[in-house]
């Protein structure tokens, strides 16, 4: 039995107020398990909404956060070969990654290539996987084809610019802020407007009214609907976010005359229903992607897991230039 630091919630609140760190067992690692050393974790939106019971998946209590994250192999039970000392690999989902160590099932680990950082291997399960799924399980978009998105400037909204450039999509990213447009245009988006009453015109100005079949809705309300109103007949709109807080309210004529397709992602789900094959490859390929430059996911500041009380504070600071990473080992 080892002793390892980890953070610990017993209770729900906030963020700051319950999540602590404490000395907890770790045990060897069982038949087809694999002991992993935990170098960084992220602390994500979702992270901050599990600590404060809001979250729809949740640790048992008393229990470690922590959705994601990158570790280097220590030890292996039996059966778990494949994995020997020294090899780096992302986490599973909801390992409960704000620990020093833990033990993790080999099938559900996935290597890293040396060529990917490790913060940056760190963050790979959650945003870049939602914005790499959301252009591809939902429409085949072709070469040159737009899509429209709003939060742009959320970590997915950054990823979405930056993979629809690489494989040939046109992107409408929608922001609140005029200061945004120039810096998503540095980032490769195509088209960056300012939300507003103008709004669906400024799209077909822009577009050249081209035919839009696929929105990536993250705030809900009106803004939803605005998207839903910029796609063709038969586009459709997915809701994997909701910022603005508001329920979706779908206008009759959108269905009716336009027959818009409204759907739903959630990564978790989607880890949960694809299995560990089919999340190892969409990982490799995003390894190979951040090797390539293609993905490049901006980390603001890395704290210690003992501080964890200020990482949290910081996380959850509005107009951040990149992710809190926690340092684990």
């Amino acid at each position: 039995m080892q002793k390892i630091s980890a953070i610990v919630i017993r209770e729900h609140g906030e963020p700051q107020n319950v999540a602590r760190i404490e000395t907890v067992d770790l045990p060897a690692p069982g038949p087809g398990e694999v002991r992993v050393r935990v170098r960084f974790a992220p602390i994500n939106p979702a992270d901050l909404n599990v600590l404060e019971g809001k979250y729809p998946v949740r640790p048992s209590l008393p229990g470690t956060p922590g959705m994601e994250g990158v570790g280097i192999v220590e030890d292996a039970g039996a059966g778990a070969a494949d994995f020997p000392a020294g090899t780096v690999v992302v986490l599973p989902h909801r390992f409960g990654t704000w620990r020093e160590a833990g033990n993790a099932s080999a099938a559900e680990l996935v290597r890293v290539p040396g060529s990917v950082p490790l913060e940056q291997a760190a963050m790979l399960r959650i945003n870049p996987a939602t914005a790499f799924l959301l252009m591809r399980e939902f429409v085949a978009l072709r070469q040159g084809e737009w899509l429209i998105q709003n939060a742009a400037n959320s970590a997915v909204g950054r990823c979405v610019i930056r993979l629809a450039r690489h494989f040939g999509w046109r992107t409408v990213n929608v922001v609140r802020r005029p200061e945004l447009v120039a810096e998503l245009k540095s980032e490769g988006a195509d088209v960056v407007l300012v939300d507003g009453e103008q709004l669906g015109a400024d799209i077909k100005t822009a577009t050249g009214g081209a035919a839009i079949r696929l929105a990536l809705n993250a705030v809900g309300g009106d803004s939803a609907v605005k998207l839903a109103g910029a796609l063709a007949p038969d586009g459709v709109i997915v809701t994997f976010g909701a910022m603005a807080r508001q329920p979706l309210r779908i206008p009759n004529g959108l269905l009716i005359f336009q027959n818009t397709v409204w759907r739903g992602f959630w990564v978790t789900r989607w880890y949960q229903d694809a299995g560990p094959a089919a999340a190892a490859g969409v990982l490799a390929e995003l390894c190979d992607l951040v090797s390539r430059g293609v993905i490049a996911m901006p980390v603001e500041a890395v704290y210690p897991l003992r501080e964890i009380v200020p990482a949290i504070e910081h996380a959850q600071r509005s107009r951040r230039a990149g992710k809190i990473l926690l340092r684990c080992s």
